[in-house]
């Protein structure tokens, strides 16, 4: 692609060049940051709702509210179903 007339082809045979250890380690150590690219988009998305907060801590909760998977599902003791006599 390097001897490409096409500036782009050109341009992406460079990119992969520069990055090519990269690329290749990570094959190695399939590890990303494509669960904290998530979260930062949810996390400005709920700042584009909130369109400003007043205070901080009202930003924060909002955050941990939404982004901290809480079970908010009541846990009520099961009915006994059968008697022991």
């Amino acid at each position: 692609m390097r001897r490409s007339k096409l500036d782009p082809l050109k341009k992406v045979a460079l990119t992969f060049k520069d990055h090519l250890l990269g690329l290749l380690n990570y094959f190695v150590h399939p590890i990303t940051n494509a669960l904290t690219e998530g979260f930062n988009s949810r996390i400005q998305a709920i700042k584009a709702d909130a369109r400003g907060f007043r205070r901080f801590a009202n930003y924060r909760v909002r955050i941990l509210f939404f982004c901290g998977k809480l079970d908010l599902s009541l846990h009520l003791p099961a009915a006994q179903t059968h008697t022991i006599s």
